[in-house]
């Protein structure tokens, strides 16, 4: 099984999806933003968080027209799977592959903690090493990561169940307390907190080692 993790200026958890898709068993390739292709038999794309071109305009908004794009959107269009973290996740917005948007926070302060966050289905390959209501810790450091859509969205998302993770004390002000989507076909995932960085012991937590060890189980199979 092969992940791919895109690399933007100002990317500073790339390295940290890479380690944490490798001790699942993934073999990883890092992929610089201005490349145009991807390596041959890429299963999952990462897309880090970090702070992309420096949080211009709106979070994500530049890297989500850099020239890997193209090859993200084409991957992920054909059924491939995308995993967007934090600033991942504002980039998989700003392409239109996610829903909403990632708004500046309730507080208005950068928030950097461990919360806990409700997993709402175990009906992904992200989510199927937990059970629907399980409570894990996993850390958040954002400023921009207050999940906003229409009515009609958060009533779709809820409808279809792809709702995946929901925080258990609203630290940003998320609507319906909103940490993580998946798209339609339930392949893209897009979350603001970092499993990555609770997937080895030393780090003083684990609790996100299940999210990897699932996906690459499950794309190893396949």
């Amino acid at each position: 099984m092969k992940a791919a993790v895109i690399v933007f200026p100002g990317s500073n958890c790339d390295r940290d999806l890479a380690v944490a898709f490798e001790a699942a068993g993934a073999e990883v390739e890092m992929v610089w933003h201005k490349d145009t292709t991807l390596p041959d038999g890429v299963d999952v794309i990462g897309v880090p968080g970090g702070f992309s071109f420096g949080d211009y305009l709106r979070c994500g908004a530049i890297a989500a027209n850099a020239p890997i794009v193209g090859a993200l959107r084409t991957h992920a269009e054909r059924g491939g799977y995308v995993l967007g973290i934090c600033n991942g996740f504002q980039v998989l917005t700003e392409t239109g592959l996610l829903p909403g948007a990632l708004l500046r926070n309730a507080g208005l302060k950068y928030i950097c903690k461990s919360v806990g966050l409700r997993v709402e289905t175990s009906q992904t390959a992200y989510t199927e090493g937990y059970n629907a209501g399980d409570v894990i810790d996993i850390p958040i450091a954002h400023h921009d990561g207050n999940y906003f859509a229409d009515d009609a969205t958060l009533d779709t998302l809820e409808g279809e169940d792809r709702v995946v993770f929901r925080y258990t004390d609203n630290p940003n002000g998320s609507q319906r307390d909103i940490a993580g989507i998946v798209s339609e076909n339930r392949r893209v995932l897009g979350m603001m907190p970092h499993p990555e960085r609770a997937a080895d012991s030393g780090h003083g937590g684990t609790d996100g080692q299940a999210l990897f060890r699932a996906l690459v189980g499950q794309l190893t199979t396949a």
